[in-house]
């Protein structure tokens, strides 16, 4: 993708050219939008919300006289804004131009989308008819991107409702540029990417303006609405289903950090830990992801986004994301399962809104960290392997990415944490107690050699 940034008649306008492939073949989409900077930095929200120009998107092949054309149209359109602008104001705005180019900073894996054995291109009929024309009681959920509608996939069906393929459809807001942004880089990561931890994208429809994906569907829904959702209907996860989401949601992570093309996720949270009808965890929505840096590099420096309160802080505060960064986000997920509360909430009580904040004293000991554990669990949870968990928590989210583990470290530190609690061994006398002590202090590869006290 490429985007370009023109100065005309005292209007920025921002020029998006991306590369894709349709089903009637490849094209090119070009998105221009802009606004009249203004000199008093008090103003510039307002002349913003009041003087966004959006020029449009076109949809072809580009040429030398389409793109004189289109110049020409920019100046003309901003021109004429400028003027009764200026004729209102009393102002005067020059007619200088000054022209630069760069790519984007946020362009997917390849920069354009190709068609795929992995993925099958649909009609937008057909996921009209698979949505019942996306109609509102077919909605699973929405967010910046756009709707996520529940659907049936079936050619033999004929479309009808109920049978088939349940496959849940994400549909993209046509207002939104940052959406087809992610649209393209999720299609981008996912038709490379599969693993028994990923949510599978099963394909995407692009026809006209509508931007489509269709995935997998998950029957339990997200991991977020089983820790904090409300009614009759949501059902508080015992502690060995919490424990199996973690370990496959740290398995995917893990899958991502160690492929051949490293990727770093970006926005690991409770809401895109997606479960099937056993509570396997998948991750989903690669919107945000990236590739990792190269070898002679620590990390990648990209422009801050995620979700407050799982973005690690070198993250925020620098822009520079390591693979470590993702997690510093799983640490702030376990907390979650512990606690059953959210990583913000500015609805708790004064000095608990930040949940790593407040969380972080109660870690460490054993005894304080009963009082922090989730009611919902009613009690019912093995203190050790929840001081266990607790500790590794507290690892992830250390403030240097240098010394938090890797998701391999994680993974294992959560498959010896479950291997204890599915075989506990009471020792029958005194000195195998302190042998087993001993032993367990060991087993651990993120544990120091001389044990955890």
């Amino acid at each position: 993708s490429r985007k370009l940034k023109i100065l005309i008649n005292n209007w920025l306008i921002y020029i998006y050219i991306y590369s894709l492939a349709s089903a009637e073949g490849k094209k090119q989409l070009i998105y221009v939008s802009g606004y009249a900077p203004t000199r008093r930095q008090s103003e510039v929200k307002k002349e913003r919300k009041r003087r966004t120009l959006k020029m449009g998107i076109c949809w072809g092949c580009p040429t030398p006289s389409t793109t004189a054309h289109l110049s020409s149209v920019i100046s003309q359109t901003t021109s004429n804004t400028a003027s009764s602008t200026a004729t209102s104001r009393g102002s005067n705005m020059s007619g200088d131009s000054v022209f630069s180019a760069s790519s984007g900073d946020e362009s997917s894996p390849n920069d354009h989308i190709l068609p795929t054995p992995n993925l099958r291109i649909f009609s937008f009929a057909e996921l009209k008819s698979a949505t019942k024309n996306f109609r509102p009681d077919m909605v699973l959920g929405e967010g910046g991107f756009g709707k996520v509608f529940k659907g049936w996939l079936d050619e033999k069906a004929s479309g009808k409702s109920g049978s088939g393929t349940l496959v849940a459809v994400k549909k993209l807001n046509p207002e939104s540029l940052q959406g087809f942004e992610e649209w393209q880089c999720e299609v981008n990561f996912l038709e490379k990417l599969s693993h028994p931890h990923l949510v599978r994208l099963l394909g995407y429809c692009w026809e006209d303006k509508e931007l489509l994906l269709v995935y997998e569907f998950m029957q339990k829904g997200s991991l977020e609405n089983h820790l904090f959702g409300r009614g009759c209907t949501v059902q508080s996860l015992d502690w060995n289903i919490r424990l199996k989401i973690v370990i496959g949601a740290a398995k995917g992570l893990c899958f991502l950090h160690t492929a051949n093309n490293q990727v770093i996720y970006r926005d690991f949270k409770a809401s895109n830990i997606l479960l099937d009808g056993s509570y396997t965890a998948k991750i989903s929505d690669f919107g945000l992801a990236k590739f990792g840096p190269s070898a002679s590099q620590s990390h990648v420096t990209t422009r801050v986004m995620g979700t407050c309160g799982y973005a690690a802080p070198e993250y925020v505060a620098t822009g520079h994301l390591y693979v470590k960064s993702d997690v510093y986000g799983f640490g702030v997920v376990l907390l979650e399962i512990l606690t059953g509360l959210r990583a913000l909430d500015p609805n708790r009580p004064s000095g608990q809104c930040n949940l790593v904040d407040w969380a972080k004293p109660y870690l460490s000991d054993r005894r304080k960290l009963n009082n922090i554990m989730d009611q919902g669990l009613d009690g019912k949870y093995p203190p050790k392997a929840a001081f266990q968990i607790a500790q590794l928590a507290l690892k992830c989210l250390v403030p240097e990415p240098k010394n938090r583990p890797s998701m391999k470290e994680v993974v294992e530190t959560l498959e010896q944490i479950k291997s204890i609690n599915e075989n506990p061994k009471e020792p029958r006398n005194r000195s195998a107690r302190r042998h087993g002590k001993q032993s367990l202090r060991h087993r651990s590869p993120l544990a120091p050699k001389h044990g955890v006290r």
